[in-house]
């Protein structure tokens, strides 16, 4: 069963996080949604968070992962956003399980493969001795040493724990991830064209929905819109947090 932080009541509302992140990111918007009669549900996803760990790791399997949280929660009908990695898994499981969702959002993804790209930031993570680590901030000067922008590293440390009162590990499962690198940015075409109205977030300074893209887009999805966030990059719910939920809530009312 995957991890999750529930909030509120009302029509569920589903929020799947990015690679390498966790259910924590997404807690300032997610308690505002809830705020707004949202029965929001933030996952942590397969290999992430406090969520299994598991060899196998797909999009097929991330998205049964979900159907299986959903079933067991009884959520029906539900609204389901995912941002980069968890926008592949959001439409993953449109195409498999469509009967399941009323809404769906992608934040900064397109349906497309994408060359790997996370390599410096995990070569940087294999770099991190952190089982042999004593503090927080010895590991996070040793990871300054390799990734020299701050916002990536506090966005890493929040996966950081302490496994025992003399030990620190990191939440996601970095040896498979780090083998997952292809997988991360594959895409598998649909069978098909999804027809739930779908919003496709893209951040005005981020290139992973590009202009072009449209095309493959509107070939997936039959009722698909395209809105930029201007002035964000790849973590637009980040670096534009009111923009980026004034948008959502917009697209859902």
């Amino acid at each position: 069963m995957l991890h999750s932080l529930i909030l509120g009541a009302g029509k569920p509302f589903v929020i799947l996080h990015g690679f390498l992140g966790m259910a924590d990111n997404w807690k300032t918007l997610g308690t505002q949604w809830s705020e707004r009669c949202y029965n929001v549900h933030i996952l942590d996803q397969r290999n992430h968070g406090r969520s299994l760990h598991s060899a196998a790791f797909s999009y097929a399997l991330m998205a049964q992962d979900l159907k299986t949280y959903c079933e067991t929660h009884a959520l029906e009908n539900i609204i389901l956003l995912g941002h980069s990695m968890g926008g592949k898994v959001a439409m993953q499981f449109a195409a498999m399980y469509p009967e399941m969702l009323d809404k769906l959002i992608i934040a900064d993804i397109a349906p497309k493969k994408y060359a790997p790209h996370h390599s410096d930031i995990i070569n940087a993570l294999q770099a991190v001795p952190v089982s042999q680590m004593t503090s927080r901030n010895e590991v996070a000067t040793v990871l300054s040493e390799r990734i020299p922008d701050l916002g990536t590293r506090l966005f890493l440390m929040k996966s950081l724990f302490r496994k025992d009162k003399n030990q620190f590990a990191w939440r996601f499962n970095l040896q498979v991830l780090a083998q997952a690198q292809d997988m991360i940015g594959s895409h598998q075409p649909f069978d098909g064209v999804i027809q739930m109205p779908t919003l496709f977030l893209r951040g005005g300074k981020s290139g992973y929905i590009l202009d072009i893209d449209r095309v493959l887009i509107d070939a997936a999805f039959a009722k698909a819109n395209i809105k930029t966030i201007p002035n964000a990059g790849h973590w637009l719910h980040a670096e534009q947090p009111d923009l980026f939920s004034t948008a959502v809530l917009k697209f859902l009312q």
